[in-house]
Order: C-alpha cells, then sequence, then structure tokens
C-alpha cells in the first residue's frame, strides 16, 4: 500500500527501463490478478508484452512519491493512425473488423492495455492518465477514440444482461460501428430489452466501460471472448465530434 501522497507526473515512454516498467505493470494486473496469459509473456522476469509494443506509444502514470516498487502506476497503450501504417494493422482487427472506421476518413487513435496498479484504483490516478490523453488527443488531432475494453471473465451468462443492455442502448452509429469475427465472436442481443434490470446489468459494466459510455462513447455489434486473456471484449468507440456540452466538460475537467 502506498502510505505518503502520491505525486502523479504523466509522460510517454522513452527509455527501456519506462518500457519494462510498464510491461511489469502489465503483468501485475492481467496476468497475476486476471489470469491472462500470451506467446511472448515472460514469466520469470514478470513482463506482459507483444508484437505490437514496439509500434505503441506508452502513456504512462508515474508516482513520485512511490519509495519502493515499480514507479509506474498507470499505463496507457496508444496507436494513432499515422502510425498504424508502419505495422500494418490495429491490435483490435484480431477481434474487430474495423472497416467502418478505416472508411470514415478520420483521424483514429487506438487505445489498449489500460490499467492502474491496485493501490491506486478508486482515487484520481485515471483521471491523471486521461489528462495525459487529453494532451495527446489534442496534440495529434485524434477525431475518434476507439479500442477494445474487457469484462473479466468467459461466463456469457453472467454478463448477458450487461451485453444486452449495450447492444439495446450503446451501440456506435452503423457508419462508425466495428463489429466482431472469428470463431469466438458471440451476439450481444442475447437478451430482449424489456426483460432487463437496468441497475442490475449496469452493476455488472466495468468501471472503465462505463467511464467511456459516461462521455458519449458507444460499442460496436458483438462481442469476443478471449480464451487466452479470460476476457470478453466488446469494441468501444469515442467520436470527439459528438460529445454533449455536459460530456464536453467531463472531459475537459480530465
Amino acid at each position: 500500500m502506498t502510505h505518503s501522497k502520491p505525486r502523479f507526473r504523466v509522460a510517454l515512454a522513452t527509455t527501456q527501463d519506462d518500457f519494462i516498467a510498464a510491461q511489469q505493470l502489465r503483468y501485475d494486473v492481467f496476468v497475476d490478478e486476471l489470469g491472462g496469459a500470451g506467446p511472448m509473456v515472460d514469466h520469470e522476469a514478470r513482463l506482459e508484452r507483444d508484437e505490437f509494443d514496439p509500434y505503441f506509444d506508452h502513456l504512462l502514470l508515474f508516482d513520485d512519491a512511490r519509495t519502493s516498487g515499480n514507479p509506474v502506476v498507470g499505463v496507457y497503450r496508444l496507436l494513432a493512425d499515422h502510425k498504424e501504417r508502419d505495422l500494418g494493422r490495429f491490435y483490435s482487427e484480431d477481434e474487430f473488423d474495423l472497416t467502418p472506421l478505416r472508411r470514415s476518413g478520420r483521424k483514429l487513435l487506438e487505445l489498449g492495455r489500460s490499467c492502474v496498479h491496485a493501490d491506486y484504483r478508486g482515487g484520481s490516478a485515471m483521471m491523471h492518465l486521461w489528462q495525459g490523453l487529453a494532451d495527446y488527443v489534442a496534440r495529434h488531432e485524434i477525431e475518434i477514440l476507439f479500442g477494445v475494453a474487457s469484462f473479466h471473465g468467459t461466463d456469457i451468462a453472467d454478463i448477458a444482461p450487461a451485453l444486452s443492455l449495450l447492444h439495446h442502448k450503446h451501440r456506435a452509429t452503423q457508419s462508425l460501428r466495428p463489429h466482431a469475427i472469428g470463431a469466438d465472436a458471440i451476439d450481444m442481443n442475447i437478451l430482449p430489452y424489456e426483460s432487463i434490470d437496468r441497475k442490475s446489468a449496469m452493476l455488472k459494466v466495468p468501471a472503465l466501460i462505463k467511464a467511456y459510455l459516461r462521455l458519449g462513447g458507444m460499442v460496436g455489434q458483438g462481442a469476443f471472448v478471449d480464451h487466452a486473456f479470460n476476457t470478453t471484449d466488446v469494441c468501444l468507440v469515442l467520436d470527439m465530434a459528438q460529445m454533449n456540452e455536459k460530456q464536453r466538460q467531463i472531459y475537459d475537467r480530465a
């Protein structure tokens, strides 16, 4: 646990130590906490990594008051479309068809691998990360944010009300709507809207997804069951031009 008041600082990773610290935090969260895995995960060094890492910008949240352990306490992985050209695809395209986003002709930013150290959840850490993200978006004139966001676990019956609610009330407009692909894609239209207890369904929606919904974020068509990471994934889309004034104030406060 942290005992002193945090001194947060947000910066892009620039050194090998920065990247290793980010991958160590990702290991703590995605492997230790959530039971994830992957072909490039290094269990001996406790690094969660993949082949996409060299192409992404890594936005890091440091606590400069932290006297022991990993100084990086939050991570966001970012891939703008001008960098995607070097890679040839977005990370999300393993699970979702992004054709509508690609055809939009607008400037895209893919978000992923978002996590915060367990000791810093429920406070202002995520808001500091979002402030750094807002600065990045403004600097690169990004128009649409998107990326995979996850429910923990693969028990679809348990999260069927939440997935169904997202399908009925929060689907992206068709012109910007990715759809899940492959053998592990599932339909989120599981329950009729009239049968859903909206309050209990929203309790099953992860906090990060709810935060994007409050900003006007929407989801694609269908979900993807990621057995390797022990998650059920949806594709979130946030059109910066469609934020209403209330949502813009929330975003600007970040």
